[in-house]
C-alpha cells in the first residue's frame, strides 16, 4: 500500500501545483449568486412535467399539507391531487401520527430497537402509488422525520426543497451489517420521470435514494447528502449516549468500548458518523428490468458518504459537477488501528469505514464527468462480485475529474496514463451507452475548481437554499 501511494504522489506532483492555481484563480467566481437558469431540469427526467403550474386556490388538487393526516389525505392512491406543499416540519413515526392517519398511504414499518428516539416514535412507510403528474414542495425547506418513502408505479414526480433527517439506528441485531430495517429515505420502484432538486439527506440505516425495478427517467440535482456531525446532541450521540448508558444490553457496543478492542466513546461516535449507503440503481442482481434503468446526478455534494455515487446494475447513468468529500470519514477511519480491525473481526462484527465512490457493474454504464473526489480510497469500481467474471463488470468512465486522496492531487480523466481514476477491480470494458449513442438530453458543465465553492455557498446545494416564490417550485425551466 505504502509504495503504491508514492507512487501515486510522484505521478501527481505536477498536477498538484496546477489545480491549486486553477483553485484560487476561480474560486471568487464560484461564489457569485446563480442564475435561475442553472436550475432548468435537465438529465434524464427532463421533460418531467410533475404536477403542473396550480394555483393554491385550486384545493381539489393544490394540497396544503400541516399534519400526517392531510398528507394522508393528499397522497392517497387515486386522490386527484397534483401539487402538495408541505407547510411545516412533520414528524410522521408511526407512534406520532394520529390513528386518523394510520392507514393507506401510510403503514407501520420495522421496529426500532436502539435508538432512544425512534423507539418512542416508532416509523412510518409511506407509499405513493400510481400517481401520474405531482409535485411535493416545500417553500421554506421543511423536514421530514421517521418515515420512508416508496413512490411505485408512477410517472411525472418531482420532489424538491425538502429535508429528510431521523431514520438511523446503531444496529446490534445484525453485528453491525445493517441489514434488517430496511429504512431508505426514498426507494423508487417501477416509476418513469421522477425529478429529486434542492433536497438534503441526513443518515439513514439504509440508502438515501435507492433506484430500482426499471425506474426510468431519473434526475437528482442540487441536493446535499451527508452523515452526522457528531456534535453534542446529534442523532448519533443521542444514539451513543444510550449505548454507552446501557453498555450491557449491547454486546457489540461493549465489546467495541472492551479493552479488547479499546475504541473510546468520542470514537466511536466519529465512526458512526458517515453514511454507509448513497444510491443503489438496481436492486437484484441480472434482472432483466435494469436495463431500463437510468439516473442523472449533477450539482450534488456527498458530504462523508462511504459507497454508491452512484452503484449502478445495469442500465445507464450520468454524474457531472458532483463532490464527493469524504475527508471526515477518511480521518475516522484512521482511529481504527490493524489490531482493532483483526479483534472486531475475530467475533464476526462490522464497525469500519469503506471509502467506494462511483461504481458500474453488470454492463451498467457510468460517466462521470468534471466532478471533484476528495479522500475515497477506491473512486472508481467496475465490478463487486466476482472480478474474473465479465457478467458482473459494468461500464465506467471518468473525464476532467479534481481527484485527491491523502494529500495527493490529480486532475485528468480515467483513461490518462498511470490515472488514479481508472476502473478496477475488473479489466476495463470499452465505455459506450445502453441503447443510445450520445446523451439525449443538453446540459452545461461548470469548471470542477469551482465546484466545492459552488455548492457550499449560502444558495448551493441543500433545501433551505433558495428563497423562491411558490410558482418557482412548480415549474421546470426559468
Amino acid at each position: 500500500m505504502e509504495s503504491m501511494k508514492i507512487k501515486f504522489r510522484s505521478l501527481c506532483s505536477t498536477a498538484l501545483a496546477l489545480t491549486l492555481g486553477l483553485t484560487l484563480l476561480s474560486g471568487p467566481a464560484s461564489v457569485q449568486a446563480a442564475g435561475n437558469a442553472d436550475y432548468n431540469l435537465t438529465g434524464f427526467s427532463q421533460g418531467n412535467t410533475g404536477g403542473g403550474i396550480i394555483n393554491e386556490s385550486n384545493t381539489a388538487t393544490y394540497k396544503k399539507v400541516y399534519n400526517a393526516t392531510d398528507l394522508a389525505l393528499a397522497l392517497k392512491k387515486n386522490s386527484g391531487v397534483k401539487v402538495v406543499e408541505i407547510m411545516n416540519d412533520l414528524n410522521l413515526g408511526w407512534n406520532e401520527i394520529p390513528s386518523a392517519a394510520q392507514t393507506s398511504p401510510f403503514a407501520k414499518h420495522n421496529d426500532a430497537l436502539t435508538h432512544p428516539v425512534l423507539k418512542q416514535t416508532g416509523v412510518s412507510k409511506l407509499t405513493i402509488d400510481g400517481f401520474n403528474g405531482l409535485t411535493i414542495f416545500s417553500a421554506n425547506g421543511s423536514k421530514i422525520k421517521h418515515a420512508a418513502i416508496s413512490v411505485k408505479r408512477s410517472s411525472n414526480v418531482i420532489i424538491r426543497n425538502l429535508e429528510f433527517d431521523e431514520l438511523w439506528e446503531w444496529d446490534e441485531s445484525t453485528k453491525g451489517d445493517y441489514d434488517k430495517n430496511d429504512w431508505d429515505y426514498i426507494t423508487l420502484e417501477e416509476n418513469s420521470n421522477v425529478w429529486i432538486d434542492h433536497c438534503t439527506f441526513n443518515k439513514a440505516y439504509d440508502g438515501l435514494v435507492d433506484s430500482k425495478k426499471g425506474t426510468n427517467g431519473v434526475t437528482i440535482s442540487w441536493s446535499l447528502f451527508k452523515g452526522d456531525d457528531g456534535s453534542s446532541n446529534s442523532w448519533v450521540t443521542q444514539q451513543i449516549n444510550e449505548l454507552e448508558a446501557n453498555k450491557a444490553s449491547y454486546p457489540m457496543y461493549n465489546y467495541l468500548r472492551s479493552s479488547a478492542v479499546g475504541l473510546s466513546k468520542a470514537d466511536i461516535i466519529a465512526i458512526s458518523g458517515p453514511q454507509k449507503k448513497g444510491h443503489l440503481v438496481g436492486s437484484t442482481s441480472l434482472e432483466s428490468a435494469n436495463a431500463n434503468l437510468s439516473m442523472t446526478l449533477h450539482h450534488n455534494l456527498y458530504k462523508d458518504i462511504q459507497d454508491r455515487m452512484p452503484r449502478l446494475r445495469g442500465g445507464n447513468a450520468h454524474a457531472y459537477n458532483i463532490v464527493m468529500d469524504s475527508t471526515g470519514a477518511r480521518a475516522a477511519k484512521a482511529k481504527i488501528t490493524t489490531a482493532m480491525a483483526t479483534a472486531i473481526a475475530s467475533k464476526g462484527y462490522k464497525f469500519d469505514i469503506i471509502g467506494n465512490g462511483a461504481i458500474s457493474t453488470e454492463s451498467g454504464a457510468v460517466l462521470v464527468e468534471k466532478s471533484v473526489i476528495k479522500d475515497v480510497l477506491y473512486p472508481v469500481r467496475n465490478n463487486q462480485t466476482d472480478p474474473a467474471d465479465s457478467t458482473y463488470t459494468g461500464k465506467i468512465r471518468v473525464t476532467d475529474t479534481m481527484y485527491s486522496l491523502d494529500g495527493s492531487s490529480f486532475r485528468g480523466s480515467s483513461d490518462t496514463s498511470g490515472s488514479p481514476l481508472a476502473p478496477i477491480p475488473a479489466v476495463i470494458k470499452s465505455f459506450f451507452w445502453n441503447g443510445f449513442s450520445s446523451l439525449p438530453y443538453s446540459y452545461t458543465t461548470d469548471d470542477p475548481s469551482t465546484l466545492n465553492a459552488r455548492l457550499t455557498a449560502s444558495n448551493g446545494a441543500g433545501s433551505g437554499k433558495l428563497t423562491w416564490s411558490k410558482d418557482n417550485w412548480l415549474k421546470t425551466s426559468y
